[in-house]
């Protein structure tokens, strides 16, 4: 098992690989790849939201990835994205050690991580970013899938305003500066497909966040599977005794998921 702290460079930002090692006996394919991202409002980070997901993810023959990405004043600005460019990068550049297919490296994120596994995607082609990654080859921090739950997507009527606020720095922002950071007006024919479930109380991250996007990506012709299940509160996690908040009937979003991350014809979208 390879399991280690790895240091992104950049603001304290560490990516912990959670890797079956793929020893003579083994002698495994190379697998596909999940970049977890937990959720906390970009004022913290959630471990029901991290470890617990990613082993989810390993035991379906995953390998899989924490990042640990920056909060509270260091979120400001683009700062998280670029940590999350960069562990993509990362985890594709290392691919070989990690007995990783290049060409299907997903982000899955909650809540405010969702919008960060999902600005991974919809954003990878910003220009401040690509000027910040220099002459790193194209494509080469754009994952091929995103799994998006209960994210935060929007920073208009229905934003979570405390992640929006965290990431532009400040107390009352500006459309503009709002309009940076709203997924659904970025979409285009390169955002890669996605996995995204919500519920349709959620009363901390709207589930309009979700149809937005999905809106976004059905008139950008992207693929994607929604699930909107009818009940329960934000932050449900695995939604059972391990991650401490139990909904059974949204449970099956990890089977889902795992369902679609495995049936996702990256290599067609890269």
């Amino acid at each position: 098992m390879i399991y280690e702290t790895i240091d992104l460079g950049l603001k304290g930002a560490t990516l912990t690989p959670i890797c079956v090692s793929n020893t003579p006996e083994l002698r495994q394919s190379p697998r596909r790849a999940v970049v977890v991202c937990p959720g906390g409002g970009y004022g913290g980070l959630s471990d029901r939201e991290a470890e617990p997901i990613a082993t989810q993810f390993l035991a379906a023959g995953f390998a899989t990835f924490v990042l640990r990405y920056s909060v509270k004043a260091d979120a400001a600005g683009d700062t998280p994205l670029r940590q999350v460019a960069l562990a993509v990068k990362y985890v594709r550049e290392h691919a070989e050690e990690f007995n990783v297919n290049p060409h299907c490296i997903l982000t899955c994120g909650f809540s405010a991580g969702g919008h960060l596994a999902g600005s991974a995607g919809v954003l990878w082609n910003d220009p401040a970013l690509l000027a910040y990654l220099g002459d790193a080859p194209e494509g080469i921090h754009r994952p091929d899938g995103m799994i998006l739950c209960y994210p935060v997507i929007t920073a208009g009527e229905w934003a979570h305003k405390g992640s929006i606020r965290k990431l532009c720095g400040k107390e009352d922002f500006s459309k503009e500066e709002g309009d940076r950071y709203s997924l659904e007006l970025h979409v285009d024919s390169t955002t890669p497909p996605a996995f995204i479930w919500h519920t349709f109380n959620d009363t901390c991250v709207p589930v309009q966040n979700s149809l937005l996007l999905a809106e976004a990506m059905t008139a950008a012709k992207i693929p994607f599977e929604l699930h909107i299940f009818p009940e329960g509160p934000h932050g449900l996690a695995l939604c059972n005794e391990q991650t401490r908040m139990i909904n059974p009937h949204c449970e099956c979003w990890v089977d889902l998921a795992i369902k679609w991350a495995k049936e996702l014809n990256a290599e067609s979208n890269s």
